[in-house]
């Protein structure tokens, strides 16, 4: 999908991915060898301009995501299509990029435009972006001149007011629970404009509260729809304030 793209279609583009089955698969060496992914059959439907995954550190959320992100056309360290904000022609470590190779993704139509946001590289994303800007403007858009919070807020408001497909990877880690609740504002109003689709990995029950969005969870045996009420996240969430100092001794003693 070239700049300036124009499309009737309504989200989501991205309509799912699965295994392919005509590549071999090392299922001894990650990301290869990640439990969602052991069934052959492995599929991951969108039906919803906002899909939210939720699951617990190491089931693979992150790592689909970011096989998802280079299928679409990301740099594994964010941006988006075409950027490269960092050197990776040093790096040893295999990341979830690779699932690209043995994936296949389904579109309608194939997007070109949209954005991968990784908290942990955002300092990296941004100033790449100052710089670039520099070339053609003394106004660069300066995201990192505010409180990390303050800037995250601003680049996604700028970014994701295009059509495309917005990738985001825990947006949660630096925003404040007031600040969440705005970034939950900007998926609703991305949601209702009806031109971008948006798939988050999340642990904040605050994200997955999202009206109409379609809500994930992400575990070692595979991909299910849930209820925001049904999940881990919620519950503990929900003893902790219900009695913040026995949940805290109960946690300590485990």
């Amino acid at each position: 999908m070239a700049r300036g793209f124009q499309t009737k279609l309504p989200p989501p583009y991205l309509k799912q991915v699965r295994l392919r089955d005509d590549v071999p698969i090392d299922r001894t060496r990650y990301p290869y060898n990640l439990p969602l992914l052991r069934d052959d059959d492995f599929v991951l439907h969108f039906d919803r301009s906002i899909t939210i995954m939720v699951g617990e550190n190491g089931v693979g959320k992150s790592t689909l995501l970011e096989g998802i992100a280079a299928i679409a056309g990301f740099d594994e360290a964010g941006g988006g299509p075409g950027y490269r904000p960092l050197d990776h022609s040093t790096a040893i470590e295999w990341n979830g990029d690779r699932l690209q190779d043995i994936l296949r993704a389904s579109w309608l139509p194939k997007v070109g435009q949209g954005w991968f946001f990784r908290a942990e590289s955002f300092f990296s994303v941004s100033r790449y972006l100052d710089q670039a800007a520099l070339e053609v403007s003394a106004l660069p858009p300066d995201f990192l001149s505010h409180s990390h919070g303050e800037g995250f807020l601003r680049f996604f408001a700028e970014r994701c007011a295009r059509p495309g497909i917005f990738l985001f990877d825990e947006p949660e880690s630096a925003l404040s629970p007031r600040r969440q609740f705005e970034f939950v504002n900007l998926l609703r109003t991305i949601a209702a404009e009806g031109k971008a689709q948006v798939i988050v990995a999340t642990h904040s029950p605050i994200l997955m509260a999202t009206p109409e969005a379609r809500l994930l969870s992400v575990t070692r045996a595979g991909i299910d729809p849930i209820a925001l009420e049904d999940t881990d996240h919620y519950r503990l969430y929900r003893e902790f304030v219900l009695d913040p100092h026995g949940v805290v001794e109960a946690m300590s003693d485990d």
